[in-house]
């Protein structure tokens, strides 16, 4: 009776990714994954807002153990986008077994990577801190708060997998269920640790840890609640090399992209240090209200990648041409508004956080231009989820060293040599407009050759 109930679910999952109309099943997978990014964003913010009111040096810890975060996040993305989109194409081709084999092996060698991580940390944790842009003034903050964070990194890596696994699956809402549940006892945390208890910088990174674990229980229930089309058991790690290789070549694109994250984290700290604290702590703040708002349009993409892994999968080549341009209306649209409406309230929102009047004064010309920059970003997101969605590694792995990497550090570091922290404001912007430029070619031609691929299909059936 099990197996015909996980049959007819498959059959089911199988028809719905498949048969749905795309705005809908875009719509449908994208808002439990928009929820789950805002509730992410929403306590990364919650962090910065607390940490903000124990003064400038503080707030400037924020930025540099995002840095780590970054580092964390980068495997766990890598082993999360490389067994969720193996294991979707898998069940797209209606091979459970396959896609047990994939998510098995990416998520415990997450959780391997994870305690690597969590123990090389601990050991040489002042010239990490330090490597990863703090100053004198910043690093006593930034170690305790790193402490905590590297204890919780074996589950914030394996949750990353759990996460993917789940949207690549088309299970979108169990995996905006644990993101949110640990999102929003962050928030809470936050507020009982820090202003209720007076823990300080401790009181957040304990809250974050606490938080991130048992959003990585949670999510682990799912599986083990039978919830999944693909099974989690030691048994189903492949005991065949080649298979890791695989699912750390397909998830590369992601930690280059979130490694990238890191390394400009770095560096720009780095920079804005050689200003000021108040610089360090304006360039972390404009980046968190960055990435809230480009989190929702973000959501809306990751909901697109089961769909294009599954449908490409399915060879169902026409529903992932418009799923692309579908997504990509969406988030154009959606940017395009919150981009207008940031930069008349840009002073406002930077003030949220640091009520320091230099800090204010950073922030506001930083957060204009970034949300300009932020109208050139969903073609080249967009694309890179496609392309990595479907296997293209190579061209999925261009296109995420483009924006945080190959295009941001040269721009960093020429502009702030020439125009010193002006040219440390405007530099994601400019690396934002080059990016998309270099990424619109590559989805022509493959669109042109999904339209092909289309075609062969067709006449192969008549």
């Amino acid at each position: 009776m099990d197996m015909q109930e996980a049959a007819s679910r498959e059959a089911r999952q199988y028809e719905k990714m498949t048969r749905t109309p795309i705005p809908r099943l875009v719509i449908q997978l994208g808002i439990p994954t928009t929820v789950s990014m805002l509730v992410t964003s929403v306590y990364n913010m919650a962090d910065t807002f607390f940490v903000g009111k124990e003064g400038t040096s503080a707030s400037g810890a924020i930025g540099v153990v995002f840095g780590l975060m970054a580092i964390i996040q980068a495997f766990g993305f890598m082993y999360g986008q490389g067994a969720g989109s193996i294991s979707s194409r898998a069940l797209g081709n209606k091979d459970v077994q396959k896609a047990s084999l994939y998510s098995s092996t990416g998520f415990f060698t997450a959780l391997l990577t994870g305690v690597i991580i969590m123990i090389l940390g601990l050991i040489f944790i002042d010239p990490l801190m330090r490597l990863l842009g703090s100053t004198d003034t910043i690093l006593p903050y930034a170690r305790t708060y790193a402490v905590f964070i590297l204890l919780a990194a074996p589950f914030m890596c394996a949750s990353c997998v759990l996460n993917n696994v789940l949207r690549f699956e088309g299970q979108a809402l169990f995996a905006m269920i644990g993101l949110a549940s640990g999102g929003l006892l962050n928030i809470f945390g936050d507020w009982l640790l820090m202003s209720k208890l007076q823990m300080d910088v401790m009181g957040a990174g304990i809250s974050t840890a606490v938080s991130q674990t048992i959003s990585f229980l949670i999510l682990l229930t799912m599986f083990l609640r039978g919830k999944t089309s693909a099974k989690l058991s030691l048994h189903n790690i492949t005991r065949d090399i080649r298979d890791l290789f695989l699912i750390c070549k397909t998830g590369f694109p992601s930690l280059v992209r979130q490694g990238l994250t890191s390394i400009s984290t770095m560096f720009l700290n780095d920079r804005a240090g050689l200003h000021s604290d108040a610089a360090v702590a304006a360039m972390s703040i404009v980046n968190r209200i960055c990435f809230f708002t480009f989190a929702t349009a973000l959501g809306i993409g990751q909901g697109f990648q089961p769909v294009c892994a599954f449908n490409y999968g399915a060879k169902k080549y026409g529903r992932v041409k418009k799923a692309f341009f579908f997504t990509f209306a969406v988030g154009e649209v959606f940017l395009g508004a919150v981009a207008l409406i940031g930069m008349q309230l840009a002073d406002s929102l930077v003030a949220i956080f640091q009520d320091d009047p230099m800090v204010i004064e950073i922030g506001v010309t930083a957060l204009i231009a970034q949300f300009a920059g932020q109208l050139f970003q969903p073609l080249a997101v967009c694309a890179n989820m496609m392309f990595q969605s479907v296997g293209k590694t190579g061209i999925a792995t261009l296109l995420s060293m483009l924006r945080s990497g190959l295009f941001f550090l040269p721009v960093l570091l020429i502009l702030s040599a020439l125009f010193e922290l002006t040219g440390i404001q405007y530099a994601q912007a400019i690396a934002d407009v080059l990016t998309m430029f270099v990424a619109l070619p590559f989805v022509i031609h493959f669109l042109r050759e999904l339209k092909r691929k289309e075609t062969e299909a067709v006449s192969d059936v008549i």
